[in-house]
């Protein structure tokens, strides 16, 4: 497989099923529901357009991004509106990147990350703001995001120990999550 075998496309409902399969298969079981990932496709549409996206290599789902255009979604006691520098009703987040482990390595979630990009600018995003896991392999997940020109807002430990305790399973913690989160800030 080259990156020429991968093809992107906004994400659909269609597409739904192997979304939540492969998000579940890579961050653990409950991370994703049909009804999470109704209500996070909705907030990824402003002005027609749709800031998820999906890469394939044939019929196979590669990988998904999940972004949330300015001004769909709430920020919560997990961000920092006051240190973005920007106001909280012109940035996006990104909620999830995710990349089947056989496709990982080959610049799939920076594709994904960078067509996302392109659709919130044209939904008048100015920035984008993420939670990142910190205790992914070798901190992957942070040094991709910096890679890209995110910029570390603030860490939060015990992120996604609230999720773990309502029935996600952490693929490191299990059901008593303490995993941190950085808080990064992308600026288009």
């Amino acid at each position: 497989m080259t990156s020429n075998d991968i093809q992107y496309f906004e994400l659909q409902p269609s597409d739904f099923a192997e979304v939540i399969a492969l998000g579940n298969k890579v961050h653990g079981d409950g991370y994703l529901t049909a009804e999470l990932l109704g209500s996070y496709y909705q907030q990824g549409i402003y002005s027609g357009m749709n800031a998820g996206r999906i890469a394939r290599c044939g019929n196979n789902l590669a990988g998904f991004r999940l972004a949330f255009a300015a001004g769909q979604w709430q920020p919560d006691q997990w961000c920092s509106p006051a240190l973005w520098q920007l106001p909280p009703g012109e940035v996006a987040y990104f909620k999830c990147n995710t990349v089947a482990p056989q496709f990982q390595g080959q610049g799939i979630g920076g594709q994904l990350l960078l067509q996302s990009i392109k659709a919130l600018k044209q939904q008048g995003a100015r920035a984008g703001v993420a939670h990142l896991w910190q205790q992914s392999p070798g901190n992957a997940a942070v040094k991709y995001f910096r890679q890209h020109g995110g910029v570390l807002v603030k860490e939060h430990p015990d992120k996604w120990r609230q999720d773990s305790l309502n029935g996600y399973a952490c693929v490191r913690c299990g059901f008593d999550c303490h995993c941190s989160a950085a808080e990064m800030i992308l600026r288009f």
